[in-house]
């Protein structure tokens, strides 16, 4: 187990990339099974989960050739099936959450798909029934047998075109049907489907492989099956998730930091909901510049009462930040209530932040106060682990604010997510060793 030594109070100066967004890879990378033809794909994240997938994507016989710093062509013209009922699949497919959107590729093209339970964050309860009731609606017959080694097995032999509501408004989910969906006979109508822009992505590199897809960015996706796909080059978005760590970092280091080559349009509500902690920042062309800032103020309803930031689907304020939120409010001056309504583990990090000295009260698993501190009282340096990669990354901001130094282990959680961090950070003058 690796960690993180970090000494605090270093006020960082210069300029981050950030790297390629982590979720919209997870669902490109699985993509290529769709056609035999090359896809090339650029800004991949070299990060822990996307290396990973990339691994098991050569075990199935895709061939992969890495064209450039974070570019790949994958070519998937001889997939070996037989891989699936391997010792080595299950292993590594259960180590990684995004496996499960193997599926839907192998549904449409191979008829057939297999994959063992998929592992990922400790943050609660995450079900897969919006992906099999999915599979279902278009034909599918699915079988989960805890006694044959916990695969989920689906048999897609005839994908018909459907109607379907999704029961939850599922990224992942409506990813996995999406892909399964484009080579079902007749039309398929997918309501309620996540609209992220992840999601746009996809959709628009599918439709550039030759499906036909329409109402993309809508919560209403039509499909047009077709027969086969082609090959494709497609170029992924900035991580939506790191540009908003960096700018809770600027904002708890009391930083000058420009986000280079952000995408803003692709960002939604984020910048704004930044904005309403009291945080400053300026859009310079693609890039986003957050001055040195020695307070911050967060905002009040207009009635007075307490500002409130809660998770919701796109365009709604995404879950994967509100731990980024959370730990930029404990420096700022006001009272914030963060509202975690996904999922009911995800909050239970702010013990640490607690033992730093962060004024938090944990209402109930998904609602925690934050009380600001308003720079009156330093956070101090302790000792920590990183529970999930979000929580790992707001540890990590709350480490580099705080007086003397913090260790945090467990630090693979962040390497999941986050590429180079330590080393990014450190070019731009923190003091983060890696042990």
């Amino acid at each position: 187990m690796a960690s993180f030594q970090i000494t605090g109070g270093r006020k960082l100066k210069g300029e981050l990339n950030p790297q390629g967004a982590k979720n919209e890879a997870l669902q490109i990378l699985c993509a290529v099974l769709l056609t035999k033809e090359p896809v090339t794909i650029h800004n991949i994240p070299g990060i822990r989960d996307v290396n990973q997938l990339i691994d098991l994507l050569g075990d199935l016989g895709v061939w992969v050739t890495k064209t450039g710093e974070s570019s790949y062509r994958f070519q998937a013209s001889d997939v070996n099936l037989d891989y699936l009922e391997t010792d080595t699949y299950k292993r590594k497919a259960a180590a990684l959450r995004g496996s499960v959107m193997l599926l839907g590729p192998m549904l449409a093209r191979f008829k057939k798909g297999r994959i063992p339970r998929p592992g990922g964050d400790k943050i609660g309860r995450r079900r897969l029934d919006t992906h099999f009731l999915g599979f279902e609606k278009l034909g599918a017959q699915f079988n989960y047998d805890p006694n044959d080694g916990g695969y989920y097995q689906v048999d897609a032999s005839n994908l018909r075109g459907t109607y379907m509501l999704l029961d939850e408004a599922s990224v992942t989910g409506t990813a996995n049907v999406l892909m399964a969906a484009v080579m079902a006979e007749g039309t398929t109508q997918i309501y309620n489907a996540a609209c992220e822009p992840y999601l746009q992505q996809l959709s628009k590199m599918l439709n550039s492989m030759g499906a036909k897809i329409t109402g993309v960015g809508s919560n209403l996706l039509t499909i047009e099956g077709v027969s086969e796909l082609k090959g494709t080059e497609h170029t992924m978005l900035p991580d939506m998730i790191e540009i908003g760590s960096f700018i809770g970092l600027a904002a708890m280091t009391q930083s000058e930091i420009t986000i280079k080559n952000c995408r803003i349009p692709e960002l939604g509500i984020i910048p704004d909901q930044f904005k309403r902690l009291g945080i400053q920042m300026e859009f310079r062309g693609d890039d986003i510049f957050i001055p040195a800032q020695e307070r911050y103020q967060i905002e009040s309803f207009l009635d007075g009462g307490m500002m409130t930031v809660a998770d919701s689907p796109w365009p709604g304020f995404t879950p994967d930040l509100l731990s980024i939120v959370l730990v930029t409010a404990i420096q700022a001056q006001g009272t914030l209530l963060i509202h975690q309504k996904m999922f009911e583990s995800r909050l239970f990090f702010v013990d640490k932040l607690i033992d730093m000295g962060a004024q938090i009260i944990l209402c109930d698993p998904h609602r925690a106060t934050v009380v600001g501190l308003n720079r009156q009282v330093s956070l101090k340096g302790i000792r920590m682990s990183s529970p999930d990669i979000r929580a790992g990354v707001a540890l990590l901001i709350a480490a580099m604010s705080a007086q003397g130094t913090s260790i945090i282990d467990n630090i693979e959680q962040i390497d999941r997510g986050y590429q180079n961090i330590d080393t990014r950070l450190n070019a731009i003058g923190a003091e983060i060793v890696r042990m």
